[in-house]
């Protein structure tokens, strides 16, 4: 068996990918930036088996639905297809985190499975070609690629990749990230993406988003976190009012995450300096300096309908382990 596994984060966007230019390329309709997530990780094996008649696909203990199998086979025929082989695969994924919350799973496990799969078939890849690859699978696994601080950029040639702006040292930013539910989302982050341009704001928040990338990187460059809160807040609300204006509408935030931003905005008024995300789920991430960070964890962890606060820093990109699942 040629086997191979890899571990890769999650990413939280500061500017949203929300909205496709190509939905068969998974090319975004605006670049964006976000930040690798140093707690919460994916690791995944891949084992090219000779004799295996199809595909299989354990996710956390558990048999993949045949949907997920569909997907990650469909991924795994793209790195078969670069290295030339007809070889089925066992897959083995692990998640230390709730996964189809909204806490990006899916770019984890599609930059894991992409760089297990590879490696175990003996392709050498360069990181933009891990990203690219890893897009194909799931728009945003390619920002799980790089390490700390990325940028996903289109060029005009249509190629889309991302890269690294700034390694996790270079701030240190935390990421309090507030759970206010754990359970699978009832619409998927494919089908508001497919939805998004059936809103009439989706056209401004796109330009905008556009507009804001270059203030994000410089905000990043001079860790400029009053400068960074206000663009990523603006963009988070933007893409959730795209997403309750698609048709159909789409609701990802329940009154807890509202109840969440609100006391963040409060606590910004009185003197602590933190703010908000929220993804395509109604979990809040509440980003601040690591001198506020265990002040941060403390009030979220007070907070009616808060089940749990993660705390994440900048993480590395995704790499290689003996760790193996299988």
């Amino acid at each position: 068996m040629n086997r191979a596994t890899a571990i890769a984060h999650p990413n939280i966007a500061f500017i949203k990918y929300w909205g496709q230019a190509d939905a068969a390329l998974h090319l975004p309709a605006n670049p964006s930036i976000s930040m690798v997530l140093d707690c919460l990780q994916t690791r995944t094996t891949v084992g090219f088996v000779e004799g295996l008649r199809e595909d299989e696909v354990i996710i956390d203990g558990v048999a993949a639905s045949a949907a997920a199998r569909v997907r990650v086979g469909e991924h795994l025929d793209r790195v078969r297809a670069l290295a030339g082989s007809a070889l089925r695969a066992r897959v083995r994924s692990e998640n230390n985190f709730a996964a189809g919350a909204g806490l990006a799973s899916s770019a984890s496990a599609f930059a894991a499975l992409t760089l297990a799969a590879t490696a175990a078939l003996g392709l050498q890849l360069s990181l933009e070609q891990l990203s690219a690859l890893a897009r194909l699978g799931s728009g945003s696994a390619c920002r799980s690629v790089p390490a700390g601080f990325v940028e996903w950029t289109v060029r005009p040639d249509r190629s889309s990749a991302a890269h690294s702006i700034a390694p996790p040292d270079h701030w240190a930013l935390c990421d309090c990230i507030a759970l206010v539910s754990t359970r699978q989302k009832r619409v998927s982050s494919i089908d508001g993406h497919r939805a998004a341009p059936s809103s009439p704001l989706y056209a401004a928040r796109v330009q905008d988003a556009a507009r804001q990338v270059p203030a994000c990187r410089t905000a990043i460059e001079r860790r400029d976190l009053a400068a960074l809160g206000r663009i990523m807040e603006r963009d988070a609300v933007m893409m959730h009012a795209v997403a309750m204006t698609s048709d159909p509408p789409v609701y990802y935030r329940m009154p807890e995450t509202m109840r969440v931003v609100q006391a963040v905005v409060d606590w910004r008024a009185t003197g602590l300096p933190v703010y908000y995300t929220i993804d395509a789920g109604p979990n809040v991430h509440c980003l601040c300096e690591a001198a506020h960070c265990d002040e941060m964890q403390r009030r979220l962890g007070l907070l009616p309908g808060v089940q749990q606060v993660l705390v994440a820093g900048p993480g590395n990109g995704a790499r290689l382990t003996d760790d193996h699942l299988l």
